[in-house]
């Protein structure tokens, strides 16, 4: 799917409207269909057509008599919303990550903003690290950052996502061998990490396949949250890292598992 195609086929009194819309439904969390056929003076099938263009598009969600920006089991959520969502926690997660990288590493970052916590850090460590990402506000955050070599991933550019994603992310990423992973997801449930996204656990997959050590970054909020599509088993990772607001429960069931957990903030790893 070439989103960034479709848009300019759309007509731009179409698109104008569609993006009202959005940024109405992003604001408010929600709307009414009857309201926004009020406001923008179209029928109910056109305004159906809009919501469900912009689903396609991962702006938002369509239900009953409406429309929602609040994340479910099917929709992530904006990068807007999420890069407001559970800051503290992921900048305390990032402080510890960050820790484990070395001079002169291949670093992957993934499209989450957790990671981009790290990426943040990394603009002004002027650390010798070759990075490579699918995520544009890292690759406009690091470009040009002293100490860093940037790989930008190519492919269907979704900007609701602020990612590159499809086949050809994933052909991009197939012929690197990067040394770290830095990665987070959506829900952590029975032991694996799920998404909503299929064409996100796609290259997610693939960063998982091309690194030879992995880090999943996670909120305490993952242990609550539910996602559709099966990313990986958590034993996949060589390594979690939890904010200190993580349930002791949750902690416990990760290290029960063999794997090796670090509580950021606390300096408690097992």
């Amino acid at each position: 799917r070439d989103a960034e195609g479709l848009r300019r086929r759309v007509p731009a009194p179409v698109r104008e409207r569609r993006d009202r819309i959005r940024e109405h439904v992003t604001a408010a969390g929600h709307a009414r269909i009857e309201d926004l056929v009020a406001e923008h003076g179209v029928s109910v099938m056109t305004v159906h057509r809009d919501l469900e263009a912009l689903q396609r598009a991962g702006w938002l969600r369509k239900v009953r008599g409406g429309a929602t920006a609040e994340p479910s089991m099917v929709f992530h959520g904006d990068v807007d919303h999420r890069m407001q969502v559970m800051v503290a926690a992921k900048r305390e997660i990032a402080r510890a990550a960050v820790r484990l990288l070395r001079p002169r590493q291949a670093v992957a970052l993934d499209d989450s903003t957790t990671v981009f916590e790290v990426a943040r850090l990394l603009a002004g460590h002027g650390q010798q690290l070759t990075v490579v990402t699918n995520f544009l506000p890292t690759m406009q955050l690091l470009a040009g950052a002293s100490g860093i070599d940037l790989i930008g991933l190519g492919g269907t550019y979704y900007p609701a996502y602020g990612a590159f994603l499809g086949p050809q992310a994933v052909d991009a990423i197939r012929p690197l061998q990067m040394d770290v992973l830095l990665m987070s997801t959506t829900a952590i449930t029975r032991g694996a990490c799920f998404h909503q996204s299929q064409d996100t656990v796609a290259v997610k997959r693939a960063l998982i396949e091309g690194a030879a050590q992995r880090v999943l970054l996670v909120d305490h909020g993952k242990f609550t949250q539910r996602g559709l599509h099966r990313l990986a088993a958590v034993g996949e990772f060589d390594s979690v890292i939890v904010d200190s607001g993580a349930d002791d429960s949750a902690v416990r069931a990760l290290r029960d598992a063999g794997t090796s957990v670090t509580v950021a903030g606390t300096g408690g790893t097992g």
